[in-house]
């Protein structure tokens, strides 16, 4: 496993994982079910949907294989199917500046990514502070499902 830990500003209540060279997420992919998810997804690109619109903690976690099944510290769990043809990941928030956002070199394909929330219940009355905080973990699969794994 390799892991990479940042910060991001989850402008808007979201954050991105997508394909170098994809060009983002239309805003109709946030429909009613993507919302009540906090997932929508995308070709190229997974966006997360983050309880705060602050900074948030993220953790990618690269895989070989698919990762446990372990829950019981997280709130919700939710996986898709992510395609990368240009064997770079992007992470960054929405309104980041895309050049100079976080790139991880993996090799290109199909993968599956599982994201995990925690800490969702510790939001302030005001929406401004909070613990939660976010972990993605990708590894090679053709799975094409967008389930919810734990609902919160």
């Amino acid at each position: 496993m390799t892991k990479y830990e940042t910060s991001l500003f989850a402008d808007y209540h979201q954050f991105y994982i997508q394909d170098d060279t994809d060009v983002g997420i239309d805003g109709d992919t946030w429909d009613k079910e993507s919302s009540e998810r906090m997932l929508a997804v995308s070709r190229g690109v997974v966006a997360i949907g983050t309880a705060r619109n602050m900074d948030v903690p993220v953790e990618i976690h690269l895989l070989d294989a698919p990762p446990e099944r372990e829950f019981e510290d997280w709130d919700r769990v939710c996986e898709c199917p992510l395609e990368v043809t240009s064997g770079r990941l992007v992470i960054a928030g929405c309104t980041d500046y895309f050049p100079d956002a976080m790139r991880i070199e993996l090799a290109a394909g199909m993968y599956r990514v599982r994201v995990s929330y925690g800490g969702l219940d510790t939001i302030s009355a005001d929406g401004l502070d909070g613990d939660d905080r976010y972990r993605i973990e990708l590894w090679p699969s053709t799975d094409q499902a967008i389930t919810i794994v734990r609902p919160a």
